[in-house]
C-alpha cells in the first residue's frame, strides 16, 4: 500500500495520491526504442514550420464589428424607456398609529435555570463545572458563580484533584487547568 505524506490516503498503486493530486514519486521516462510503420502515411507538408500560403476572402468581415460611427442609428418605437412616469414631489407623513418603542413591561421577568446542567452531545447531566465530564463537550448553560470562599479556604494541597475557579472543571490545584488555562490556587 503507499500512503500520501501530505493527506495520509491510503492507496495499491499509482504515481499521484487520488484525493489531493500530490505526485507520491518521480518516475523517470522509460528509453523504448521507435521505428516508423511502413505502412503509415507520412504528412504532406514538410516540418512543422513551413509557410503556408493564405489569402484573404473578398466577402469576409476583417473585424467582429464595425466602427461605431459607420452604423446607422434606428430608434425603436414600441421600447419602454421607463418604468413609470415621472413621480414629482411626495409628502412623507409619518404613520401616526404606528409604535415604535418597546412594550411596558408587565413585571415579570424570565427565572434563571436552576438545577443540573445537561449536555447536548451526551446527554449526561451534571451538578457544576462548564465542560461535560463525560465527553468533554462545553456545556450552555447560564449559572451563578458559586459564593466567593475567604482567602485561603477550602484550599487543596499542591497536586490534588480540586476545581477549577474559572470554568469549573476538574483539575490539579498548583497548576494550570487543562480547559482554560487558569492557574488553580493550592494550600502550599
Amino acid at each position: 500500500m503507499i500512503i500520501c505524506p501530505m493527506c495520509e490516503h491510503q492507496q495499491a498503486q499509482g504515481i499521484e495520491c487520488e484525493v489531493c493530486g500530490k505526485k507520491l514519486s518521480v518516475a523517470a521516462p522509460i528509453a523504448v526504442a521507435v521505428a516508423p510503420l511502413p505502412e503509415m502515411e507520412l504528412t504532406q507538408l514538410p516540418g512543422g514550420r513551413a509557410p503556408v500560403p493564405v489569402a484573404a476572402i473578398a466577402d469576409l468581415e476583417l473585424t467582429r464589428q464595425q466602427a461605431v460611427g459607420a452604423v446607422a442609428v434606428q430608434p425603436v418605437s414600441d421600447l419602454d424607456t421607463g418604468r413609470s412616469a415621472p413621480v414629482g414631489n411626495i409628502v412623507a407623513a409619518p404613520v401616526q398609529d404606528l409604535d415604535s418603542g418597546r412594550a411596558l413591561s408587565d413585571g415579570y421577568r424570565t427565572a434563571a435555570p436552576t438545577g443540573p446542567a445537561i449536555c447536548r452531545y451526551c446527554r449526561t447531566p451534571q451538578e457544576s463545572g462548564l465542560v461535560c465530564d463525560r465527553c468533554g463537550m462545553r456545556l450552555i448553560k447560564l449559572r451563578t458563580p458559586p459564593p466567593q470562599a475567604r482567602a485561603g479556604e477550602g484550599l487543596v494541597a499542591a497536586g490534588e484533584w480540586t476545581k477549577c475557579t474559572k470554568c469549573h472543571t476538574n483539575a490539579r490545584a498548583g497548576r494550570a487547568c487543562v480547559s482554560c488555562g487558569t492557574p488553580v490556587p493550592s494550600a502550599g
